[in-house]
């Protein structure tokens, strides 16, 4: 009866330590999102671009009776800007009371990951890992990048370049 009880109990663990993530794709790689970020996915429909926005920031989408910014996280990431198509999808995401579009090549998993699955990320991953990515799970045959959503909305002004000061 106690051996029962223990692989209950295992058990119960197990499911408390998984999380459900949207996992997207960006050339080919797999990453991933906490779903508690995601408000929605939808289709790229109409982006208005922004005068002297950040390179990364392709302009503002209306969704769900809200402006909020379309960020490209193909050039967030440093990579070069692609074509939309059907596939290519807006994520919208909330952190910290800030809610942004990412702009992903593809996106239709919804996925349970157990945390013992993620690593740190390895120190020799420059770049993306200070900032963005919050770790790596091994996820059957396939490594997913995890994102770290506050950073990548709250690292650097995501509206308009800083000006020079206007004079009178």
């Amino acid at each position: 009866m106690s051996e029962r009880r223990a692989d209950l109990d295992k058990q119960q663990q197990t499911k408390q330590e998984t999380e459900p993530y949207i996992l997207f794709e960006l050339l080919g790689t797999t990453y991933g999102l906490r779903s508690r970020s995601v408000k929605q996915m939808e289709m790229v429909e109409h982006i208005t671009p922004v005068p002297n926005a950040r390179p990364f920031v392709d302009g503002v989408v209306f969704s769900r009776g809200q402006v909020i910014p379309a960020l490209n996280l193909r050039r967030r990431f440093g990579f070069d800007k692609a074509p939309y198509d059907l596939r290519t999808r807006l994520i919208v995401v909330t952190s910290a009371g800030r809610t942004a579009g990412l702009i992903v090549d593809t996106a239709r998993e919804f996925v349970s990951i157990a945390a013992e699955t993620i690593q740190p990320p390895p120190d020799a991953i420059a770049g993306l890992s200070g900032r963005y990515l919050q770790g790596i799970a091994t996820l059957e045959e396939r490594l997913v990048l995890i994102l770290n959503v506050e950073a990548i909305l709250n690292d650097a002004d995501l509206g308009a370049d800083a000006a020079a000061p206007m004079s009178a």
